[in-house]
This record gives C-alpha cells, structure tokens and sequence, in this order.
C-alpha cells in the first residue's frame, strides 16, 4: 500500500484525481490532500507519504520550490501539470513519472505501478537532484544538462558534446576534449534534454551535434564526418530530413 498527498491549488483537480485513486488505485491510501505548495511541505513532513502528486504551477511557492525544501527526499513524486513548457523534458530525462491535465487514467495506473515497484533509493535522490538542478538551469537559461552517476551529478555544457551513441540501455557521450563518458540512460532520454535545436538524430544509435559536422559522404544513407575525425552513419530514413536540414 502507497501512502499517499495531493498537492494541487485547484479544488475540481483535487477532487478528481482523488475520485480516479480510489476508484482505480485501489493499492493508493490516500492520506491528505492540500491545496497550496506551503500545507504540502507540512503534510509531507508529518505524514512521511510514499508519493506526492504535486502540481507544478500555484501561487505563492510552486511545486519545484516545494520539493527544494526536501533535499533528502524519501518519497516519489508524480506531476500533475496543465502547462507542459515546465521543464517536462528536465522531468523526463530524471524518470520522474508526469500526468498532464486532463488525467488520463490509464497513465495514473501506470504512474501508480512505477511506484509500487522497489525502487534503488540511492540512484532515486541522484536523479531528484539531477532535476532540480536541471530545471534551474533551464529557467536561468544555462546550457548545461546534469547527469546522474555513481560517483555524483556531472554537469556537461551542451556545446561541449560532440555526439552521443547508443548502447543498449545506456548512451556513449563523446566531448571536444575527446573525453568519453558512459551514462545509464537511454539515448532517447538524452535526445529529449538536449533538443532539436542543435543536435539530430541522425540514426537510431547516433544523434550529432550539427555545429561540429565537417563534411558528409554520400551513399545509401551516407556518412558523416565530424570535426573530431569520427565517422558516423545516416540512416536511409533520416537521409532526405537531414539534408534538407543542411539545405542540401
């Protein structure tokens, strides 16, 4: 069984998220609900929930103000947002789970289940930290990404990274300085925090850096060559989007 708080500043929300837990979650204990970011901070500290459904957007104190009074977190969260320009790609790339509004019940079940499973608390704080960080970047309009590993965050300026390799489970992140990292996340969670406008997927294992391209090969799919030497296929669906990108 979940404990579990809402944190949502509008009333109809509350009570229809409420409405879909106990119909649908029936492993969820719901235990307060609260409407404003400040009596969510004092429920969580008294009621030491499992999970937190917390809205982003509230008067006063938002959701990610909210949680940087809990730097040591011992619950999930979930977030229940209407406006997805808050940093969702920073809350995807961190696996925090999201519902926008309207809830679709289907998502919540699924939400609800990530949170049943047994989770590795100590690689759950890293990545609650890679998050707020990431979101405070993202607000101050710092292009920086922070990465989750075993030693701490590393934080990586996005024009440092030349290109990004996937493999399997995890991404190859190659640098300028020639450095190469081993990250465990996908290479789709990276393309999502880095965005569209500097880098491309230029195959389903690669996704480059468009500044540090130095020339490109023609074939089937063709080849690129970055500006580090590093040779890198095009995929033949990715071909005519790439070029066309290039003003080929």
């Amino acid at each position: 069984m979940l404990k579990a708080i809402i944190v949502d500043d509008e009333h109809d929300n509350r009570e229809a998220l409420r409405a879909a837990l106990k119909e649908y979650c029936p492993d969820v204990d719901l235990l307060r609900t609260c409407e404003s970011a400040k009596e969510g901070a004092s429920a969580i500290a008294a009621l030491n929930p499992d999970i937190v459904f917390l809205d982003i957007q509230m008067p006063f104190m938002s959701g990610f103000d909210l949680l940087k009074k809990f730097p040591d977190p011992q619950f999930d969260v979930v977030f229940v947002t209407a406006h997805n320009q808050y940093a969702i790609k920073a809350i995807k790339f961190s696996a925090l789970d999201y519902l926008l509004k309207p809830i679709d019940v289907d998502e919540l079940c699924d939400a609800v289940n990530k949170a049943l499973q047994k989770r590795n608390k100590d690689d759950y704080h890293l990545r609650m930290q890679s998050f707020i960080q990431n979101v405070s970047n993202h607000k101050a309009g710092i292009g920086k990404i922070s990465i989750p590993t075993m030693e701490g965050l590393l934080f990586i300026d996005h024009t440092d990274i030349v290109r990004c390799k996937a493999d399997d489970k995890y991404t190859e992140i190659y640098l300028v300085s020639d450095k190469k990292l081993f990250v465990s996340r996908t290479l789709g969670e990276i393309e999502e925090m880095l965005g569209n406008e500097i880098f491309f997927r230029i195959h389903h294992s690669h996704l480059i850096n468009l500044k540090y391209i130095e020339r490109y090969i023609k074939g089937v799919g063709g080849q690129v060559v970055m500006k580090n030497g590093s040779v890198v296929d095009v995929s033949r669906k990715k071909k005519e989007e790439f070029l066309k990108l290039l003003g080929k």
